[in-house]
C-alpha cells in the first residue's frame, strides 16, 4: 500500500474514533460505561407477582434496581423491624424474594436510573432516599410539596409524584406532584 493511501486510511480510522468516543462521552442519557452497551430507560419494572404482592400490599412495591444488591440483603434480613414494622415472611418466601431483588438490584441490571444511583454510593445504604443521586436529584423541591403536603408526606413515596413510577419511569417530564401540578426544576 502506498504511503500516501495507508496514511489517509489512519488519518480517518484516528477521526471516527475521536468522533464516536466524544459522542459516548458526551450522551451521559443514553450511555453506560460500564456495560459497554446503551442503557435502558428508568429501571426495570417490577415483573414478579409474590413481590408484588407481598411488598406491594403495605407500599409501593421498589423496584429491585432502586438500590444494590448489598442494601436488599440488608434490608431482607431485618424484616422483623422494617422501618418501624414487622415483615416478616415464610423464609422459603424470603428467600425467593431476595433472589429476585439481587438478580435484578441496580449495578447488575443495564437500566440508566439503576446505573446512575450506582454512583458515589458509601456503605450499604436500605434507603432509596439516601443515595447519593436521588438526594442530587430531589435537592431543589421545597419541603411544603412534599413533606409539607398531606398528599405525599414523604420522598419515600414516589408514585405520589411520578405517574409512571409503578412502569420503572421515573422522567422528570411525568411528574405531577398532588395538589401542585406538574414540577419543572
Amino acid at each position: 500500500m502506498k504511503p500516501i493511501r495507508l496514511l489517509a486510511m489512519l488519518s480517518l480510522s484516528a477521526i471516527t474514533v475521536g468522533i464516536v468516543a466524544t459522542a459516548m462521552a458526551d450522551d451521559d442519557r443514553s450511555y453506560s460505561g460500564s456495560w459497554g452497551t446503551r442503557a435502558l430507560p428508568g429501571v426495570a419494572p417490577v415483573d414478579f407477582p409474590l413481590y408484588q404482592d407481598e411488598c406491594g400490599s403495605c407500599h409501593m412495591a421498589y423496584q429491585p434496581g432502586l438500590l444494590p444488591a448489598p442494601s436488599w440483603e440488608k434490608l431482607m434480613s431485618g424484616l422483623d423491624d422494617h422501618f418501624g414494622e414487622n415483615a416478616e415472611l415464610p423464609e422459603n418466601e424470603r428467600r425467593v424474594l431476595l433472589n429476585y431483588l439481587l438478580n435484578n438490584a441496580a449495578g447488575r441490571s443495564n437500566y440508566r436510573v439503576s446505573n446512575k444511583l450506582m454512583r458515589n454510593i458509601r456503605g450499604t445504604p436500605i434507603r432509596i432516599t439516601e443515595l447519593p443521586y436521588f438526594v442530587h436529584e430531589h435537592r431543589e423541591i421545597p419541603s411544603r410539596l412534599v413533606t409539607g403536603n398531606p398528599k405525599v408526606r414523604s420522598l419515600s413515596y414516589c408514585d405520589s409524584c411520578h405517574t409512571q413510577a409503578n412502569m420503572g419511569s421515573y422522567n422528570e417530564h411525568q411528574i405531577n406532584i398532588p395538589g401542585y401540578g406538574r414540577y419543572d426544576d
